[in-house]
């Protein structure tokens, strides 16, 4: 675990050393969000209960060639079932879009040895980027239960507003912008930092790694603690493949063990 990560600010809800292994689940739910965004719904009582805002999924296709899954950020849940969304982008996230109602699917998870840190009160900032947006819809879910935060999110997206509605549920202060409008920072320099000085301002970010970079560096300016949830390639999801490790100022770190998420002051940018 980083050392940044200290006792007084370290995430209690990191996922349990042992848990259910690779699992049948069946699909309750199949989506079309936009063209090429799909929002899948599953239902497995452990992921439902136990999954922290910034953990992860790892969903294997029915073909047999293809033996390496494929990480998703759960991005809510609801009674015993859970959310993914996700775009088509190769042959196997084509092949998750055709699931139906009724079909099943394997998974392993939730996996993630740091969630997103949600026990500080005050407000939050929620500055999410393309698919890095579903992590931070989770996290607004959960921050919405609790009556001693505030949640503002901004979101930025290449054309399609896919989460905006989503998102509204559980924040009235969501604000987005596409890519023919500009960029999140856009919108961050139109907002006041922290409508409420005495209160402390966390930020949670996901999206492309420049991205973060941007808000790290609006963070640091506007003395804000940032927690990154960094996407990284991963082959197994719990650190055998080391295919995910990211620089960071302890040394080559796994982003699956270790993370997903991290203080920005710890990435090396």
């Amino acid at each position: 675990m980083p050392r940044e990560w200290t006792t007084a600010t370290r995430n209690p809800h990191a996922t349990p050393a042992r848990q259910p292994g690779r699992r049948t689940v069946p699909v309750i739910r199949v989506q079309a969000l936009a063209d090429t965004i799909i929002e899948l719904t599953l239902q497995d009582a452990h992921t439902a209960r136990t999954a922290r805002p910034g953990q992860f999924v790892m969903l294997y296709t029915h073909d047999q060639s293809r033996l390496m899954p494929r990480p998703f950020g759960v991005a809510g849940t609801n009674g015993d079932t859970f959310t993914i969304i996700f775009a088509i982008v190769g042959e196997g996230t084509r092949q998750f879009s055709t699931l139906r109602e009724g079909d099943t699917i394997d998974m392993l998870g939730p996996l993630g040895g740091q969630a997103f840190n949600l026990d500080q009160p005050g407000d939050y900032l929620l500055v999410g980027g393309g698919l890095g947006i579903p992590p931070l819809l989770y996290a607004a879910q959960r921050l919405a239960a609790k009556p001693d935060t505030r949640t503002t999110a901004i979101l930025g997206y290449r054309d399609t507003r896919y989460a905006d509605t989503r998102m509204q549920t559980h924040t009235p202060h969501t604000h987005s912008i596409t890519n023919a409008q500009g960029d999140v920072l856009t919108l961050l320099n139109t907002l006041e930092p922290n409508p409420n000085p005495d209160q402390p301002l966390t930020i949670l970010t996901c999206g492309p790694k420049p991205m973060m970079q941007a808000v790290h560096q609006w963070a640091q300016t506007h003395n804000a603690n940032c927690q990154t949830c960094m996407e990284q390639r991963m082959g197994c999801g719990y650190g055998a493949c080391v295919a995910c490790t990211i620089p960071t100022i302890h040394g080559n770190t796994k982003t699956c063990t270790e993370g997903p998420v991290f203080p920005s002051t710890t990435i090396i940018w």
